[in-house]
This record gives C-alpha cells, sequence and structure tokens, in this order.
C-alpha cells in the first residue's frame, strides 16, 4: 500500500503557533521534507523540548530540487513510506515548489493520498488584521518586477460582470530591500491616497504593522531601518 504525503503548515514565526495535529503527523511520519534541514531542525528540536518529539528522517527538498530529487520522494511513497512536506514557514505550497511535488507525484501516481494539515500563512495572518474588506481579494504570490500595467488596470477596472465599480483589494509578500521603490510604484497607478496595510515580522518578536495611505506609510518606513519578511494589503 502506497504512503501519504501530508502538507505540513509550520509557524511563521512564533513557535507555539504549531497546530497538535501537526505536532501528531510529524511524530508519527517516516520521513520529514524540509525546504532547509537547519530551519526545520530547530522546530524539531522545539518540539522535542515540549512534547518529547522524536525526530523522524530529515530529507531536504526545496526550490531547486530536480526531478530526481522528486522522483526519489515518489519512490519512497510508493514503497509505503508516509511524508511530511513542511516549508521554512507557514503553509507549503504559498510561493515556494511545494505545489511542484504534489503536481509531479499525483501525475505519476494519482492514488497516492495527498491530506493537509492547516495552520499558519503569512497571507491569511495579514488579512485578518488589516481591517479591509476582504470578501474578495486577489494574491499575487511575489510583487511582480515585470508586466505590472496590464495588472494594475485589471485590478483598478475590477470585474465588470460585477456592477461594482470598485476595484480589487489585492495581497502580497515583498523583500525589506525593495518596500518603499514598491510603494512609489503602487503610488504612481493608484495614487497617494490609496490605503495599503503592511505587516512586517508577523508573530515575531519584532512584529509591526502599518496602516494608513500610500503617502502615511511610506513617511514612516522612510525614517526606519526596515528589515524582515513583508505582507502588503492594497485596499483599492
Amino acid at each position: 500500500m502506497a504512503g501519504t504525503l501530508y502538507i505540513v503548515a509550520t509557524p511563521i514565526g512564533n513557535l507555539e503557533d504549531v497546530t497538535l495535529r501537526a505536532i501528531r503527523i510529524l511524530k508519527e511520519v517516516d520521513i520529514i521534507l524540509a525546504e532547509d534541514t537547519r530551519v526545520t531542525g530547530k522546530l524539531l528540536a522545539f518540539l522535542s523540548s515540549k512534547f518529547k518529539l522524536q525526530s523522524s528522517k530529515l530529507l531536504s527538498y526545496h526550490q531547486h530540487s530536480g526531478e530526481k530529487k522528486k522522483l526519489e520522494i515518489l519512490n519512497y511513497l510508493l514503497d509505503g513510506k508516509n511524508i511530511a512536506l513542511v516549508s521554512d514557514a507557514g503553509t507549503p505550497g504559498i510561493s515556494d515548489p511545494g505545489n511542484e511535488l504534489i503536481d509531479f507525484i499525483l501525475e505519476r501516481s494519482a492514488g497516492i493520498p495527498v491530506i493537509p494539515i492547516p495552520g499558519p500563512a503569512a497571507i491569511t495572518s495579514a488579512i485578518s488584521v488589516s481591517g479591509f474588506n476582504m470578501s474578495k481579494f486577489l494574491f499575487l504570490g511575489f510583487f511582480p518586477k515585470k508586466k505590472r500595467n496590464k495588472l494594475f488596470e485589471w485590478i483598478k477596472n475590477g470585474n465588470p460582470s460585477s456592477g461594482s465599480g470598485r476595484g480589487i483589494t489585492f495581497a502580497f509578500y515583498e523583500s525589506p530591500y525593495r518596500i518603499l521603490k514598491t510603494l512609489s510604484i503602487l503610488e504612481e497607478h493608484f495614487g497617494s491616497n490609496c490605503r495599503v496595510f503592511i505587516a512586517r515580522e508577523l508573530t515575531k518578536l519584532h512584529e509591526t504593522l502599518y496602516r494608513g495611505t500610500i503617502e502615511e506609510v511610506k513617511q514612516v518606513l522612510e525614517k526606519e531601518k526596515v528589515r524582515g519578511e513583508i505582507t502588503v494589503v492594497v485596499d483599492v
């Protein structure tokens, strides 16, 4: 009988955010696939100290892993091994190569169970505290570096069939080294008074939330040395 591939969400910062179900799965599986084994090793050490988690076999799987590595993982599953896939932080498959592995496995052996173990994600954490109307929104992954004009026009016009005449709120991840330039690009397309919400280092010691117009948030960030992981929500 084939094994199961579990897609396990892990904390985005605060290790106490790990779920009870994730802990159980990480205890039970034969292999844990990690984006960076050093990062996952720290989580497993924490779980070992708190919950006496015995480390499973830890293997590396990341964006540079080729077909040979994917085939190795598939063969483990076909041999009956249960595997947990984790990313460095958050939910695998969201702006990381987890989706490529799942697609590879299901194309070659559709009978292998792939089960989500839900938990933290920076995008959902950010929009939950943005205060914006998020009943409908567009997630861009990482901010596009090219071919933005057509996308921004579509966002500003919204969905013509809805008849709302309003744009679509959108969110994305950004580097701290590019955030000021990105805000300037957004200001150029959507205006200085467009509202934005920026979450930096969510759930971590230096978590900081910024909310206001693009112009207001830019003025604050220009006075700071911005570091860490950033999620941006734009209320068009």
